[in-house]
């Protein structure tokens, strides 16, 4: 039996919009449905994994995506429905509401959102401002493992074999059940390369509390701390610091990689070495402060947007699979 629940959300918020907002909604288990608008994805909760569809009901009232006559258009601001495949705990409620909030960036209120704007008015049309995430910082970090050193589709096959391979009922794999992988079962059969020991290394630290979430999200942890902390981190590097501290809700720095390079020569007319240039995009955007990478990475979607169309009518398993600068 399906349990239903409501989660609240800020009286800007879009799922639409804010859902299909980062790369990683394309990654598994996370599923976009363009035609229904919902999201789907295997949560891994106290009594086991269950199956999460999240939609936001129209203002209208109606069932079933509205026409969208204006691309600035969008249901916002109404409490998101989520049902599950099995019967929930109260407990497990609580549990996928927490979940399903820090995916979503429920904890970024409107006054946020319009901060940023006034920092950067060029995105106030649509309301951007929240960037997707994972549930956890933990599949975070391994996300972002996979993402660096690769393009695009070998990054979705990595995240699809290691649900399929390791985690429980197609969820993504805990910590704990990660850290007990053999490095050559992630190598052989997930296909993740030279990260398969840095990744197992990683889950275990996580499973033993040497990393701890706790003190990654909470605000009074220094930038520098923090920074320094994850660079001393296996396979994170620069690139991959600057990633995990965005998801982290920590705008100023940028992750900057051939595809910044691409972008200052394609778009911002910048010319130079790659190294010239990821200096002069850092500088580029530094006056937008705190919100940075939010201006950064919503310049290279509108980017991408242009070649597929908006974010929210892509399918995981084709524009998905092809979401790369390299592909257009």
């Amino acid at each position: 039996m399906p349990t239903h629940f409501a989660i609240p959300v800020p009286e800007d918020y879009s799922l639409k919009r804010d859902a299909c907002s980062y790369g990683y909604f394309l990654l598994r288990p996370n599923h976009w449905d363009p035609r229904s608008e919902r999201l789907t994805r295997v949560l891994e909760l106290e009594g086991g994994p269950a199956t999460i569809t999240i939609a936001q009901p129209r203002e209208d009232g109606k069932r079933g995506p509205a026409r969208i006559s204006k691309a600035s258009h969008f249901t916002r601001g109404a409490d998101l429905a989520c049902v599950s495949d099995r019967r929930l705990a109260r407990r497990e409620v609580t549990e996928a509401s927490g979940l399903i909030a820090r995916m979503l960036r429920l904890d970024e209120d409107a006054a946020t959102i319009r901060a940023y704007h006034r920092v950067d008015p060029r995105f106030k049309g649509l309301g951007r401002g929240r960037l997707f995430r994972s549930p956890t910082l933990f599949e975070d970090v391994i996300k972002t493992v996979t993402s660096c050193n690769v393009q695009w589709p070998s990054t979705v096959v990595m995240n699809e074999r290691l649900c399929e391979v390791v985690g429980d009922g197609g969820a993504f794999p805990s910590a704990r059940k990660l850290s007990r992988a053999r490095a050559s079962t992630l190598r052989a059969r997930c296909r993740v390369g030279y990260r398969d020991k840095r990744i197992v290394e990683l889950a275990g630290m996580f499973a033993s509390g040497e990393i701890d979430p706790h003190w990654c999200e909470d605000p009074a942890t220094s930038d520098e701390d923090l920074r320094t902390f994850l660079i001393g981190l296996p396979g994170i590097g620069p690139y991959a610091a600057a990633n995990v501290m965005q998801l982290l809700g920590r705008y100023h720095l940028l992750p900057l990689d051939t595809e910044s390079v691409r972008h200052g020569k394609t778009i911002l007319g910048m010319e130079g070495t790659d190294k010239a240039i990821m200096k002069m995009i850092d500088k580029h955007f530094a006056p937008f402060g705190a919100h940075a990478f939010r201006s950064y990475w919503f310049e290279l979607w509108e980017f991408y947007e242009n070649k597929r169309g908006p974010s929210w009518t892509w399918e995981r398993e084709t524009t998905g699979k092809t979401f790369t600068a390299s592909q257009f």
